[in-house]
Formats: C-alpha cells, sequence, structure tokens
C-alpha cells in the first residue's frame, strides 16, 4: 500500500446513492443504502455516491490529505470531490465522494486512492472534535444543521 508519496487507501462494502433532487443544503438529505458484493458495482453518471474508506485513517502529529488515483480519474471518476483534507487528530474510516463522468464499475476493496500526510509547523494546541469526528461510515452533509 507505500508508494513514494503516499498510501493507497481501499473502499469498503457500503455505497450511499443520492437520492434528493434538488439537492437543499436546508434539508437533511436522503440515500439509498447499496451493499456491493466482489461482483462490483457500476456507477452511473450525473449520481453523487458516498462510500467510506476500507482503513482508519488518521494521526496526532500529522494532517491527512486523501486524493483520488489517477488511474481512475483516468477512467472518468472523480474522488474526494471538494474535501481532501483531513484534520489533525481525526482517525476514523473516512467518507468518500464519489463522482462518475460515464457508468464505471467498482469494486470492494478496490485501491480507490491516496493519503498524504502534511507536517504541521508549531505547537500542536487544538486537535480536530467537530460534527464528523467519530464517523466510521460513510456520513452525510450535516450542512443543514448550520442554518
Amino acid at each position: 500500500m507505500l508508494n513514494p508519496n503516499s498510501y493507497d487507501y481501499r473502499i469498503d462494502y457500503k455505497l450511499l446513492e443520492l437520492v434528493d433532487l434538488p439537492v437543499d443544503p436546508k434539508k437533511q438529505t436522503s440515500y439509498n443504502e447499496i451493499n456491493f458484493t466482489k461482483e462490483g458495482y457500476i456507477l452511473s453518471p450525473n449520481k453523487t455516491y458516498l462510500a467510506n474508506t476500507y482503513e482508519e485513517i488518521g494521526s496526532d502529529v500529522f494532517v491527512p490529505s486523501l486524493i483520488g488515483k489517477t488511474s481512475l480519474g483516468r477512467l472518468g471518476l472523480f474522488l474526494q470531490i471538494t474535501a481532501d483534507l483531513g484534520n489533525l487528530g481525526a482517525k476514523h474510516k473516512w467518507t468518500l465522494e464519489l463522482k462518475a463522468v460515464q457508468p464505471i464499475k467498482i469494486y470492494p476493496m478496490m485501491r480507490i486512492g491516496q493519503v498524504v500526510f502534511w507536517s504541521t509547523s508549531g505547537e500542536i494546541d487544538m486537535r480536530y472534535k467537530g460534527k464528523y469526528d467519530k464517523f466510521s461510515i460513510a456520513k452525510s452533509s450535516e450542512i443543514y444543521k448550520e442554518f
């Protein structure tokens, strides 16, 4: 799983497919839960999916950044659409955001992305303790709580 500048991570066995359209940030979103098997699952274009990493990822001294693999990006799979930067101190299975440009088949436990760790500078006096801190399952947006 070790690369020259990163570690690979794998996708787990469950997907959440966003079903609320149009999406309203003021409302909690609904998802269809999909358990996919070793035979794989075909992601459809123009849909948003959430999944989680199989691995627990995090550190008390380094900041993780989760990105997609270029080999899958070249097949039309966007991973971590906007939120690639993790938080210092958060250690769990991470929610992945997936978007397919064209139909693409994915498989549980496949290497789907990479994580890099950034060094911090100065004294560490705060670790993340936010609304997504302790989840080890795919977690939908909670932005509606901010309204």
